[in-house]
């Protein structure tokens, strides 16, 4: 039951003279705001728990002021490199030109933005494009906000062209889907589900298992949709190999059962291909995208499906408006936003680009494995989409200490993690993301526009931190929180 603390007692405002003007911000006095202002507005107004974690890192020191390309540029006019790339949202960089330009232009021209009542030329031209990019017969589109929105459309799409007879859906293991109430049901994380009531018509299995898979297909007829991430990012940056993808696609056809590919972070050309699962050769009956199609300066999100698997779910008058646009679906200089960002994806080659750095990023990451098997564990991923596993905290320490210290390793997990990052930040300037579930893991997702060049910066300050030892590395990290 809730606590019921004595309440501020309230009067009706008086109508006399008008509504009276609050104590407001201007966005000049925003864009002042000092780092102890800040601070202060967040715990008061936004989340003083995540507060707590981002004085950890030292992510509340940085107020900052513009970004452009690769790189922040913070209140004391330091430049931070951008290998984070905001989970997967920045495929352009910072304020690309020609993004910029678009958007400008509809603004001068002041053109409409919510066209509800009618047909919007720039959901229509967006939802083409889309299309365009998509492999098979993946050509029907629904816009939305987020990936969360996306990835809800998705499910309930499937869910109702499998049929009221086959309402479960597969998921799997470390996945993560969003954090609204519906795909909660397939979010397998316990820090997001908390004490949630969620939908129980779903299945678990072991990611990358072809035999789980098989196995609750063929002993459940209730199955009718199975939802996976073709990479998983929360889980760490976990691959499935080619064939559990071929075999996975057969399974789906043998049992009718349609498949949903959550490609809202592994999508858009992170992976060196349009789509990921296009690296195998394989076409999904249901996907999604968001993040990177907003080209980092608009929410958008989309869910595409196979037209035939659309008409079933909503190819009537009658069942039309099931799921139609919400109102923020489809907004015009958000659509134009995204139009111009699928050309500059092209125009600029950065699907090849995403290739050719992150193999480049990968190869130079087996390098620092090789140089510090004590610390770095593991190195996996696909183009620019890559994880960096380090040690359990035990055995990056002396033999002796090991048996010890290992018995603390569940309790340690993260730590190291979060000590180079924060230290990478602090140190070299240098920006990096972490997982949900595998805490040892750092994410690296720069923008698509990563050069060689910019590689080998992070390799460096990366390879100099990891050059001080774990001893040092800890008593820098308990300096950074003393200073």
């Amino acid at each position: 039951m809730l606590d019921r603390p004595n309440r501020i007692a309230v009067a009706a405002p008086s109508l006399d003279g008008g509504v009276a003007r609050p104590n407001l911000i201007t966005v000049e006095q925003a864009k002042a705001m000092s780092i102890g202002d800040i601070t202060t507005a967040f715990k008061d107004h936004l989340n003083p728990g995540q507060l707590h974690f981002m004085k950890l890192l030292g992510f509340h020191k940085v107020k900052i002021e513009s970004a452009e390309g690769m790189f922040y540029t913070d209140q004391n006019g330091r430049q931070i490199l951008d290998f984070f790339g905001g989970f997967g949202s920045l495929a352009f960089g910072h304020n690309h030109p020609r993004i910029l330009d678009a958007r400008q232009k509809f603004q001068d021209e002041k053109r409409h933005e919510i066209a509800i009542a009618f047909m919007s030329q720039y959901a229509a031209a967006l939802a083409k494009n889309i299309a365009a990019c998509s492999p098979g017969d993946l050509d029907m589109v629904f816009l939305g906000s987020s990936g969360s929105e996306a990835m809800e459309a998705a499910v309930k799409l499937a869910e109702r062209a499998a049929g009221p007879k086959r309402p479960k859906v597969v998921y799997a293991e470390n996945s993560f889907h969003g954090k609204t109430k519906g795909v909660l049901a397939i979010t397998d994380g316990q820090l997001y589900r908390a004490d949630f009531k969620v939908a129980d018509n779903t299945v678990r299995v072991p990611f990358a298992d072809i035999d789980a898979v098989e196995n609750a297909f063929k002993s459940d007829p209730e199955i009718g949709v199975i939802v996976l991430e073709t990479i998983q990012g929360g889980g760490g940056i976990i691959q499935a190999p080619a064939e559990y993808w071929q075999k996975l696609r057969a399974l789906c056809d043998k049992y009718g059962v349609l498949w949903v590919a959550d490609e809202v972070q592994c999508g858009y050309g992170r992976s060196g291909r349009f789509y990921a699962f296009e690296h195998y050769g394989v076409v999904p009956d249901v996907t999604a995208l968001a993040k990177s199609l907003g080209a980092g300066k608009a929410a958008v999100g989309a869910m595409i499906a196979r037209r035939e698997v659309y008409m079933k779910a909503y190819g009537t008058p009658k069942t039309a408006m099931i799921h139609a646009m919400a109102t923020f679906g489809g907004m015009g200089e958000a659509c134009v936003t995204a139009i111009e960002g699928i050309n500059v994806l092209y125009d600029e080659h950065l699907i090849d680009r995403a290739a050719d750095s992150g193999s480049y990023l990968l190869e130079r990451l087996e390098a620092l494995k090789a140089k510090y098997p004590k610390i770095i564990k593991d190195v996996r991923g696909k183009g620019l989409m890559v994880g960096l596993e380090f040690q359990d905290f035990s055995q990056t320490l002396p033999m002796v200490l090991r048996p010890v210290v290992s018995m603390l390793d569940d309790k340690l997990k993260g730590s190291l993690s979060g000590f180079i990052g924060a230290l990478l930040l602090r140190d070299y300037d240098v920006l990096v993301a972490f997982t949900e579930y595998n805490r040892n893991v750092i994410r690296l997702e720069p923008p698509l526009i990563c050069e060689r060049a910019h590689v080998d910066q992070f390799i460096a300050a990366l390879d100099d931190l990891l050059g001080r030892g774990i001893v040092r590395i800890v008593k820098d990290f308990v300096g950074s929180q003393i200073g």
